[in-house]
């Protein structure tokens, strides 16, 4: 008989900045959790982009993330 997996956290840096959460999260659940926008944002995951299909997959542990927000200028 196997023995209860305990919960491990799950460790990301998001945009340089690390994060713990107690249970996986999906990345929409993060951007909820962290209170970041979810509107006129790209993700990219350990330097590749993560489009916004995949929201709903869980976030891998060490995950390094950046988030980038659209800006207007000239």
């Amino acid at each position: 008989m196997s023995e209860p997996q305990t919960a491990v956290p799950i460790g990301v840096t998001v945009n340089g900045e690390d994060h713990e959460f107690p249970v996986p999260v999906t990345m929409s659940q993060l951007l909820e959790q962290l209170s970041l926008p979810t509107k006129g944002i790209a993700v990219a995951v350990d330097g590749a982009v993560f489009p916004r299909t995949r929201w709903d997959e869980p976030v891998r542990r060490g995950s390094e993330i950046e988030i980038l927000t659209a800006v207007q200028g000239g």
